[in-house]
């Protein structure tokens, strides 16, 4: 079977349009149909619903498509692959990383490993830790930081960030002046959340289904600063990483009754192969954060 065909197909189950599909493999829209006929012919099945302008998936195309993601993953694996051999690394580092590590954690590591190798691309992702796993596991991330303890049989991990959840709370607000905060105090107040996917938001859910409480949650971005401020002015409480709040003199982290840790992993695919520039950046957060690649 043909390579090509697959990855025509691929995107047209992607878009559910042969148009959209040949935008983005920048061809013909003829070349992207004439191909998909062929296929069928050759599997004598129908892998498309064809409704006016409407495509979807038969039950036979879903099934294909599953096999298909997996054969074109093996084939740019053995593309890379066969590259560094002859000596022609791609060079290039695409990793996931999420919003709170993006900003405060991840800058300088980044471009400290730019300026060891300043021949290697650096594409980063800034996205939630459930997108960041979603994109590694389609392939189109090579490595991503998720959460240690939701590794999945998919993929391999390592870990090497532990960091304290602290409440956050503006400089004026009651619980700024406390040691620490109970469960039950926090989520009786107003919370500023990022939304569902995201580290943060994962370990609030956690503990309210464990201690039976529902967060109320009064305001809900994926943005940062957005976040900060919103706490800054007194329109709510929040929970974030402890790096996050340490050059802050606006707000006041303050911990938990019982302390919330979060274990922090670079993870990429088990099946895939990882290229000397991921490992060379794999290896490089690791030396950053003082742990060893097990």
């Amino acid at each position: 079977m043909d390579v090509k065909p697959l990855r025509y197909f691929s995107e047209v189950a992607r878009h559910n349009s042969f148009t959209r599909a040949a935008e983005a493999l920048h061809v013909a829209q003829p070349a992207v149909s004439m191909a998909i006929r062929k296929l069928e012919a050759e599997l004598e099945l129908t892998l498309f619903h064809r409704q006016d302008r409407r495509v979807s998936l038969t039950d036979e195309g879903s099934r294909l498509l599953g096999h298909a993601h997996r054969i074109l993953q093996a084939v740019s694996d053995a593309q890379l692959e066969m590259e560094e051999l002859r000596g022609l690394s791609r060079g290039e580092v695409r990793v996931g990383i999420p919003s709170m590590l993006g900003s405060y954690y991840f800058p300088p590591i980044l471009m400290a490993f730019r300026h060891r190798h300043p021949n290697l691309k650096l594409s980063v992702v800034e996205a939630g830790t459930g997108s960041l796993q979603q994109m590694l596991e389609a392939g189109s991330l090579d490595l991503a930081v998720i959460v240690a303890e939701q590794v999945p049989d998919e993929l391999e991990a390592c870990s090497f960030l532990r960091e304290q959840m602290m409440v956050t709370v503006a400089r004026e607000h009651p619980f700024a002046r406390q040691a620490d905060i109970t469960l039950a105090d926090f989520f009786a107040q107003e919370l500023v959340m990022f939304p569902q996917g995201y580290f943060h938001r994962r370990v609030v859910d956690r503990l309210a289904s464990a201690s039976g409480w529902t967060p109320e949650i009064g305001f809900e971005t994926s943005l940062l600063p957005l976040i900060k401020s919103i706490v800054t002015q007194g329109f709510g409480i929040s929970t974030l990483l402890e790096m996050v709040l340490r050059d802050d003199p606006d707000l006041v982290a303050v911990p938990f009754s019982e302390p919330v840790w979060l274990d922090l992993s670079i993870a990429w695919r088990r099946d895939g192969y990882l290229s000397r520039a991921n490992r060379a950046f794999v290896d490089f957060v690791l030396e950053q954060a003082g742990t060893e690649k097990s």
